[in-house]
């Protein structure tokens, strides 16, 4: 089935909101096995939607919309597809009872301008929206799909899985993709790329590479008539790929390094206490949401850094992380201290660069581990890179505990 996605609303052709739908509705038609071959965005112009509809419905068999789906009078999804298709918009009695009781559930009454959420036209059917007004629309005709939904994400993601998934996987004849992605830390895309080289020639599953903020990511994918089919390629992969990157992955999917940290704290039994001189707290935070009873606290400090040279290798930054560590586990009565501090290394007409240096000490201040790194990208850049390092120190010294 060839697909494309069209996102509707004029904020997004000014930049005021980021398409956030269209990648994750990317991704939800990949695993369902069905190419997505066009991504567009779109105004709140009804002439130009509808032209853009007509091409769209000639080249592709489901059309995916986000957005113009509510009751003001720049929402004009539905009137684009009632005059590509050429079909009345009709006020079904039932919707509108619908609408109205959503609306005196919370003690208000009802605009009147609400009442074009209750419509139809011939070729489409409702599809439930529990969350919000606006019911989306699910139309077929002459052997192609429009689905239409609310550009609300939390709605949207709903709708989705619940009403118009299961409509479309009994369209696909059961075919499944499924993707399971190996996050990597420590080693660049490049170096990721050449040592698992001998498994890109695969076809089923593929492997690819992305640089993202938090490492780099490892997507393998597989097609299969169902699910268990498509787990079984992948975990027949799984080990290949493990041997070939190894310690570097420090998780699957959706797991987060500190995430990750903190459950290899768990299994130790151990505590942390953090000290950051330049990330504002972003080592603390990640620890706190992710580490729960095994997070102590942390020390911000706004100490100005040192300057040293380009080619230094170690300044006084790195002192300064052991003396912060250490601080950290005292006053807190941790059995480790983590600690970030940096210097600055100035360069001619341009931005300084960072030194940063991560420090893991125990109770007893003993220096378990250390590491700095030099970065010369954005400031904003450099500090999540650097509490991503800091990270890392803590889950490498964690795993190598016996």
């Amino acid at each position: 089935m060839r697909a494309e996605i069209v996102s509707v609303g004029t904020e997004l052709l000014l930049g005021h909101i980021t398409d956030t739908n269209a990648s994750w509705l990317a991704q939800q038609l990949s695993q369902l096995g069905i190419d997505c071959y066009y991504v567009s965005q779109l105004g709140d112009n009804l002439g130009r939607l509808t032209e853009h509809l007509r091409r769209a419905w000639e080249r592709s068999e489901l059309i995916v919309m986000t957005g113009g789906v509510g009751p003001t009078e720049d929402d004009l999804t539905r009137e684009a597809i009632s005059a590509l298709l050429g079909e009345e918009m009709v006020v079904q009695p039932d919707l509108e009872i619908d609408l109205r009781a959503f609306f005196a559930r919370r003690g208000v009454a009802m605009p009147e301008s609400n009442v074009k959420q209750a419509t139809l036209i011939k070729s489409a059917s409702v599809l439930k929206n529990p969350v919000g007004t606006a019911p989306g629309w699910w139309v077929e005709r002459d052997g192609r799909i429009i689905v239409a939904m609310p550009g609300v994400p939390g709605e949207m993601f709903r709708m989705w899985r619940e009403e118009a998934v299961p409509k479309l996987q009994q369209r696909q004849g059961g075919t499944v993709i499924l993707t399971r992605i190996f996050k990597v830390i420590g080693v660049g895309e490049s170096a990721v790329e050449e040592l698992i080289r001998p498994l890109l020639a695969s076809t089923n599953p593929t492997i690819a590479t992305y640089a993202k903020a938090d490492g780099v990511h490892v997507r393998t994918s597989a097609k299969a008539a169902d699910a268990e089919g498509a787990n079984r390629l992948l975990n027949e992969i799984d080990p290949r790929v493990r041997e070939a990157l190894g310690r570097a992955i420090y998780g699957l999917d959706e797991e987060s390094l500190a995430g990750v940290a903190a459950a290899l704290l768990e299994r130790a039994g151990l505590t942390v206490a953090t000290a950051e001189e330049f990330t504002g707290g972003l080592v603390a935070s990640d620890l706190h949401e992710a580490g729960g009873a095994r997070y102590r606290g942390g020390i911000v400090s706004g100490d100005a850094p040192a300057e040293i040279t380009l080619d230094q290798e170690v300044g006084p930054g790195a002192e300064r992380a052991a003396e912060l560590a250490q601080r950290a586990a005292r006053e807190f009565g941790a059995d480790l201290g983590l600690a970030l501090a940096a210097d600055l290394v100035p360069r001619q007409g341009a931005t300084p660069g960072r030194r940063s240096y991560a420090v893991l000490t125990g109770r007893d201040g003993s220096v378990l581990a250390r590491s700095n790194r030099l970065d010369t990208t954005a400031p904003s850049i450099i500090r999540r890179r650097a509490v991503l390092y800091a990270h890392n120190l803590l889950r490498e010294h964690l795993l190598d505990r016996p």
